[in-house]
């Protein structure tokens, strides 16, 4: 079969990352791609060997082009992907889906109606190490599963532009942890499921600018699991932390000892050998099948819209001072 043709739009650092990946891939092709600076529109297309289209419009009726690599700042998603949904475009858009549950409703809602795919970027839950948890816990092994703990940390010092969207409280409302910490809270509810309320916390305390470069969650699970996160864009380096308890194993996974198994009633943790895998050509090419009839992607536009929730009600709670349950968020934000 062919590849899936696509165009790229927003060449932001991101754009990079997703076109690598393609490159990597032999199930998607760029075709062309567009932002509104020439200069990166040309690079851009000079170094993965596209089209530089000289307008959206222009992608949007080229009738070659099959999907669209949308990695647009949030607040112009809902735009961006309805225009591509109404022509008939199939999207792989970035997380999270939009910067309000309203707009990532609306999202998804366009692309039921337009009976075309819609797939999100949450690549860390493909990760071996979370694949391998999540089989075992699915086989029974871990019993009831009682508490996680979770830490996704990066340093920013110094690296951030105050002029890009992705570090202003307008364009990444409640700042490192709808920008980073969503991913570890979906793998907090893709291994313990879904999440029923928060309580949260969000600090500035290193980077300049107006958004919280610290913050701190404390997730209800649906099945009484507590689950604690922590997000931070002000530590002295990049770090990742899973923990997983249950009544019969807990799991242990940090990015620099990898992952470790411990059964009840054992004295010490065992390592466990999981093979890097590719999670971004795995999401890309589950997108491309799915975009010509072969499954579903696996967050889709309600899953997605869903995830959002949970961070929006840490950022409603870390206002208010109070618990805030996802089904208020999902009924009114």
């Amino acid at each position: 079969m062919e590849p899936l043709r696509v165009a790229c739009i927003g060449m932001g650092w991101w754009s990079d990352v997703l076109a690598d990946a393609i490159q990597r891939s032999k199930k998607l092709k760029i075709v062309a791609c567009f932002t509104r600076s020439e200069d990166k529109r040309r690079a851009f297309a000079a170094k993965y060997k596209c089209d530089a289209a000289p307008s959206y419009e222009a992608i949007l009726k080229n009738l070659s082009i099959e999907a669209v690599i949308n990695t647009t700042p949030n607040n112009v998603h809902l735009e961006t992907t309805r225009a591509a949904a109404e022509a008939g475009k199939h999207v792989f858009l970035d997380k999270p889906i939009a910067n309000s549950v309203t707009e990532g409703r609306a999202i998804a809602e366009v692309f039921r109606k337009a009976k075309v795919v819609l797939a999100l970027g949450y690549q860390r839950r493909r990760e071996s190490h979370f694949r391998w948890i999540r089989q075992r816990i699915d086989g029974g092994e871990f019993g009831k599963l009682v508490n996680a703990e979770a830490n996704i940390s990066r340093d920013r010092l110094g690296k951030i532009d105050l002029n890009s969207w992705r570090y202003t409280s307008e364009g990444m409302p409640g700042g490192v942890m709808l920008q980073i910490g969503i991913h570890y809270s979906d793998v907090l509810e893709y291994l313990l499921g879904p999440v029923k309320a928060v309580n949260g916390r969000f600090a500035q305390l290193v980077l300049p600018g107006d958004n919280p470069d610290v913050a701190s969650l404390v997730l209800e699970h649906e099945n009484g699991a507590l689950s604690t996160l922590n997000a931070s864009y002000a530590s002295a380096s990049e770090y990742y932390l899973m923990n997983i308890y249950g009544k019969e194993a807990s799991a242990y996974y940090d990015m620099h000892s990898g992952l470790r198994a411990l059964k009840r009633g054992g004295s010490s943790a065992s390592p466990v050998l999981c093979e890097k895998n590719d999670t971004f050509v795995e999401e890309l090419e589950e997108f491309a099948a799915a975009a010509r009839g072969e499954g579903a992607p696996e967050m889709g536009g309600e899953a997605a819209t869903r995830s959002l929730a949970v961070i929006r009600a840490g950022i409603v709670s870390a206002r208010e001072g109070r618990r805030v349950e996802v089904a208020e968020i999902l009924a009114k934000d």
